[in-house]
């Protein structure tokens, strides 16, 4: 039987009943045999087509990370194909297999929970991907300087006179939240000042679960003049719980939030916060991308810097 005859049959465009078909497939079955969708569409050419796997689009963040990797394959005649995961294991798998079913000439993930398998199988397949914002620590990876950038808004904090700093953070699970609590201790350390567990949060990303979050630090009557949220996002929810409770923005509480998502200058207190520079990273994942399908061996990760910028909500501690 011919390789294209065995390749037909296992990829499915031949779906016959006949004894040589099915002797086929159970010599595949155990050989444990795993089809390379992404080897198979190489083959018949590029597609043009880069694949993004994102949480959740309601998360400014990643639309914003989504329209700079959009910008960037147009630069290079290139369409970015977008899909989400809700932080579901299963989802992103399927979200992986679909579009490399549609032949997409590399991946973008935005997923890096330690459970998760997704990558290692796309190594294991050697299918081009990269790793932004966020990183599992093994492939490829365009990211921010989370720990940087968190040193930053803490340290502005602590410099405005703040003893008593929340943290409302993102999952255990993120490596960007991780980065963000690290630098968020530095800050801290390096000020001679020891952090209080008991004003640190977590959170699943959202605006709503940190004015939840906030909320629950409110209610417990914890004392604190200033709050660093790592996302702008979770920033919103924060002030939002705050001013519900009668505190107000700075006077009370100076909050710092992180990304400087388009809307962040916009607020009725336009937002102190760390700006990532979304465009440069957008650009190191396609370089990534490109190497990876060049041969390169190595793997590399590309860190951008981010920036402190200073707006309405923070003032000196009175």
């Amino acid at each position: 039987m011919s390789k294209s005859t065995v390749s037909r049959v296992l990829d499915g465009r031949r779906n016959s009943g006949s004894p040589h078909a099915q002797r086929v497939r159970q010599a595949a079955s155990e050989l444990g045999y795993q089809r390379n969708i992404f080897a198979s569409g190489m083959r018949r050419g590029e597609t043009n087509t880069i694949g993004l796997i994102v949480p959740r689009l309601t998360d400014t963040t990643m639309a914003v990370l989504y329209e700079e990797i959009s910008k960037a394959c147009q630069a290079e005649h290139k369409l970015a194909i977008v899909a989400t995961s809700e932080n579901s294991i299963q989802a992103v798998e399927q979200a992986v297999d679909t579009l490399l079913e549609r032949r997409v000439d590399g991946l973008i993930l935005t997923t890096d929970q330690a459970e998760d398998p997704t990558v290692a199988k796309l190594r294991k397949l050697g299918v081009p991907h990269v790793c932004a914002l966020r990183t599992e620590g093994l492939s490829d990876a365009a990211l921010g300087d989370d720990v940087q950038g968190a040193y930053l808004a803490t340290s502005h904090l602590l410099e405005l006179g703040h003893r008593r700093i929340a943290l409302i953070n993102g999952p255990g699970f993120a490596s960007s939240a991780r980065g963000r609590r690290a630098g968020y201790c530095q800050a801290h350390e390096e000020a001679g000042i020891e952090v209080d567990a008991s004003l640190m949060r977590e959170t699943d990303f959202t605006t709503a679960s940190a004015e939840h979050q906030m909320g629950n630090l409110l209610e417990g009557q914890a004392s604190f003049s200033a709050c660093f949220a790592a996302t702008d996002n979770l920033a919103v929810g924060a002030i939002s719980a705050l001013r519900g409770a009668g505190r107000s923005v700075p006077q009370d509480v100076s909050v710092v939030g992180y990304n400087d998502i388009p809307l962040a200058r916009y607020l009725s207190a336009p937002l102190s916060t760390v700006r990532i520079p979304f465009d440069e990273i957008a650009r190191n994942c396609l370089e990534l991308l490109r190497e990876q399908v060049a041969g390169a061996g190595d793997t590399h990760t590309r860190v951008s810097e981010p920036e402190l910028v200073v707006r309405d909500t923070t003032q000196r501690y009175r």
